[in-house]
């Protein structure tokens, strides 16, 4: 199997200390923007209660749930501290020259950047 990075959509799409969510085959995706401009992407779905990841506070390199507070790593999907629990990551990439973010996952999905 070949990998294939699948285009996003642009860095300045996605606010710093926020987050954007894509759809695919594999479900919702959240791609995060630290300060610091790293870019992550987990599955947008809380290990605990299934809260909306995307609408959590980025912060460093980890994402607050707002439903239940659970931090969760941004690299490895570990929910961090007395709680357990993990969400799948998912490689993401951006373009030193042209910004354009990019996504691998191991089917070939459509994408298509949602609005938020």
């Amino acid at each position: 199997m070949t990998e294939t990075w699948t285009p996003i959509g642009n860095l300045a799409d996605i606010p710093r200390r926020g987050a954007r969510c894509i759809t695919s085959p594999l479900g919702r995706i959240a791609v995060f923007r630290t300060m610091e401009d790293e870019v992550f992407a987990t599955e947008d779905r809380c290990p605990h209660k299934g809260g909306p990841l995307s609408q959590g506070i980025v912060h460093g390199g980890f994402v607050t749930c707002p439903l239940h507070a659970q931090v969760i790593a941004l690299d490895t999907g570990f929910v961090e501290g007395p709680d357990e629990g993990r969400v799948r990551t998912f490689p993401v990439r951006v373009d030193p020259v042209t910004k354009a973010l990019e996504i691998l996952v191991e089917r070939q999905p459509a994408f298509a950047l949602a609005a938020e």
